[in-house]
């Protein structure tokens, strides 16, 4: 890969501040450790320079309450590890942001996607081989490989994604030109985390099958 792993790439006012109420993240957080259990949110030294990778959203108010960033290397966050982005404007790549942690540096996608459509609730970005792979066998939209994460050109690959009516049956999509880059969305979590976890499904199902035909010819 020729990019950084977890690099903030958007211009970002913080503001120190106490953790959110930790009611607020009881389906972000059980969504959460599912997704570290199986490896979609993590850090792993054999991977993207043992950075961490993955985080996880939901709309609170305005804006939205993200993972922090470099967090991935922890089983189970507290509320001192999310952030609460008060303003994201992917068109000038600025965020405002508050709380403990600085956000995840894919804050601006996340951004991107909840400004997509009111419904939009929880957005989801993990890193998955499987699905990344076999993309087009999973019929998944992809947005360019020459556009990077984090980034006003994402941003906008999202949105064309979306005006192209390519987002109304896949609530999944990848990222071609970010390794590995998958991001579900949903009303809630549960839908987005649902969404996801299908997705993984087929494209370990399909690796499985494709190991059973080569032990068969051979």
């Amino acid at each position: 890969m020729t990019e950084q792993e977890g690099v903030i790439k958007y211009r970002l006012d913080y503001r120190l501040s106490p953790a959110c109420d930790e009611a607020l993240l009881e389906s972000l957080q059980q969504w959460r450790l599912t997704l570290n259990q199986l490896g979609l949110i993590g850090q792993d030294d054999r991977r993207y320079g043992g950075l961490g990778y993955g985080n996880i959203s939901i709309r609170h108010k305005d804006g939205f309450i993200i993972s922090g960033t470099q967090t991935g290397h922890l089983d189970r966050l507290t509320p001192e590890h999310y952030a609460f982005v008060e303003t994201c404007d992917p068109k000038v790549n600025h965020i405002v942001a508050s709380g403990p942690v600085k956000p995840s540096s894919e804050a601006l996608t996340h951004g991107a996607v909840y400004q997509l459509d009111d419904t939009i609730q929880a957005v989801i970005h993990v890193h998955s081989p499987e699905i990344w792979s076999l993309s087009d066998r999973l019929f998944l939209p992809a947005t360019p490989v020459d556009v990077p994460y984090g980034t006003p050109e994402m941003a906008a690959a999202v949105a064309q994604l979306w005006c192209d009516d390519r987002l109304t049956l896949s609530p999944v999509f990848t990222m071609a030109g970010h390794q590995d880059g998958v991001v579900s969305f949903g009303r809630d979590m549960t839908e987005a985390g649902m969404a996801l976890l299908n997705t993984f499904q087929w494209a370990r199902a399909f690796e499985l099958n494709d190991a059973l035909e080569v032990d068969d010819a051979h």
